[in-house]
């Protein structure tokens, strides 16, 4: 008899890319368009799995919930698991992610939020529209031998140094854990963080969020950094207060922010709402910069990346269901990857 696996917080997109793949592995899937949270646990009973993503909310009381309903896995069609609460689920369920689905579609986006910004060509779209055809105020500048700093250098930082250096950028690179010989092959440096904002034109953000990166953008960096500076972030959205990234803007300190990520982002990204009023005073605060780009989560949204996630994230499924190895679960215990150099499970 086929597994079945409750997805929450389905968008067509998501039906149709999982669908499709799912003809390969035969679970029977069930698409709700709800959020996973307190409201709708109850939605899991009868499942053997659920399929969760970024805004669904996997606090105590939904993963007792799920235990209580007997659902052994939590798939994540995520990289990011900071919606997890991995302190009640440790010893108890499984949560599996995506750790990696197409980091090319992700530092393109970055890029494409940096030379939008730079050349102002999301406001030379609107002018030219209304038949607008001058060029005053969209002067921006050579990308060529100007500094950026990327500050993690996983896969999509790898990606997207590659890519500034064909720009001939000189990148600066921080990473907790540095490579030097790919630095060496790339012909980048590594340096300490304050040195990375001290030198840099354009700052792009590709670390994961934690207790020691949550909020590294604030008053006091932003403080450090060049004047005129630009930012990008399509990691996580607390990797910035936003609060002192607007006060920055406002004193003119920061040139451009290119933001596809937001950190109370929650309640409206991936929805439309277009007919209500933004009642978030600091993100309708963003929205008002005509040097700011707010785009909503869709660094990933590539076909190739959706066919990965959803290949990814059934494979999970399909391995757990097998008893195999689970080379994707996360585990609080284990500095939240499971045993990765042991083949083994720790629970």
């Amino acid at each position: 008899m086929s597994k079945k696996i409750a997805f929450f917080d389905t968008k067509p997109y998501d039906e149709k890319s999982f669908t499709a793949v799912n003809a390969s592995f035969g679970f029977e899937i069930t698409y709700f368009d709800v959020h996973l949270n307190s409201k709708s646990v109850e939605l899991s009973a009868g499942f053997d799995g659920v399929c969760a993503f970024v805004n669904d909310d996997l606090n105590k009381d939904v993963i007792d919930h799920l235990i209580e309903h007997k659902v052994g896995v939590i798939g994540l069609r995520s990289a990011g698991y900071n919606n997890v609460d991995f302190k009640s689920a440790y010893g108890k369920i499984h949560v599996l992610r995506v750790p990696a689905y197409s980091p090319y579609a992700v530092a393109e986006h970055a890029v494409a939020l940096m030379m939008s910004l730079n050349r102002k060509t999301h406001k030379a779209y609107h002018r030219t529209r209304d038949g607008n055809f001058s060029i005053n105020g969209l002067m921006g500048f050579d990308m060529y031998q100007k500094t950026a700093g990327v500050i993690g250098t996983g896969k999509i930082g790898k990606c997207l140094i590659s890519i500034l250096k064909g720009f001939g950028m000189r990148v600066l690179a921080y990473d907790l854990f540095p490579d030097p010989g790919y630095a060496k092959q790339a012909g980048i440096e590594y340096l300490p963080l304050d040195e990375i904002y001290k030198n840099s034109d354009i700052i792009s953000l590709h670390c994961p969020l934690t207790k020691e990166t949550t909020h590294m953008i604030n008053e006091k960096t932003i403080g450090i950094m060049k004047d005129k500076i630009m930012i990008i972030n399509t990691g996580r959205g607390k990797l910035i207060e936003t609060r002192s990234l607007i006060e920055g803007l406002k004193s003119g300190k920061i040139l451009a922010a290119g933001l596809d990520v937001y950190e109370e982002e929650s309640e409206y990204f991936f929805e439309d709402k277009s007919e209500e009023m933004i009642t978030d005073d600091i993100l309708a605060r963003l929205l008002t910069f005509p040097n700011v780009l707010v785009t909503s989560h869709q660094g990933f949204f590539t076909a190739e990346a959706c066919h990965n996630i959803a290949e990814t994230t059934l494979n999970n499924f399909k391995d757990f269901f097998d008893g195999e190895y689970l080379k994707n679960e996360i585990c609080y215990h284990c500095d939240k990857l499971c045993l990765k150099k042991q083949k083994k499970r720790c629970f």
